[in-house]
């Protein structure tokens, strides 16, 4: 969906503005995620039989993009999010986005020796704290339910 200047604006300042996932502070460079995913793809084009219809040029079949989740595709469904955030998130549904975020340890922790150096001399130290985004906690003074 195409936002106005103004939507981008009331967008950015939701979470006072702040990324509604890390809740770093926004720069110039910000993204207007959907919260609830949407998700762009395509398909081949096909006649009332079913068949493919071919482009007329290339004779190869010709593709259509849609929406996997069109109703998604809306105003009230658009938050603030840093690059980094909405790059990672990508297409991701909120609790596998979360489940990736709580995942880094073990990645880190398998793959990264510099981590694995780090924690050894006490530079580092784990939690299992649950990871919560950003506008779960906006407006309770980091107070959740």
């Amino acid at each position: 969906m195409k936002l106005t200047k103004l939507q981008r604006e009331e967008i950015r300042m939701k979470y006072g503005g702040r990324c509604a996932y890390c809740g770093c502070q926004l720069g110039q460079r910000w993204h207007a995620d959907h919260l609830i995913p949407i998700r762009r793809s395509e398909r081949f084009v096909r006649d009332e039989s079913k068949a493919y219809v071919l482009d007329k040029y290339t004779y190869k079949p010709l593709r259509e993009k849609y929406l996997v989740n069109p109703e998604a595709d809306c105003f009230e469904n658009m938050v603030p999010a840093c690059a980094s955030c909405n790059i990672l998130k990508n297409s991701l549904p909120l609790e596998s986005f979360r489940a990736t975020i709580a995942g880094f340890i073990t990645s880190l922790n398998r793959d990264s020796t510099q981590y694995k150096i780090a924690k050894r001399y006490g530079l580092i130290q784990e939690t299992k704290i649950e990871v919560k985004f950003y506008y779960e906690t906006y407006g309770n003074n980091g107070i959740t339910d």
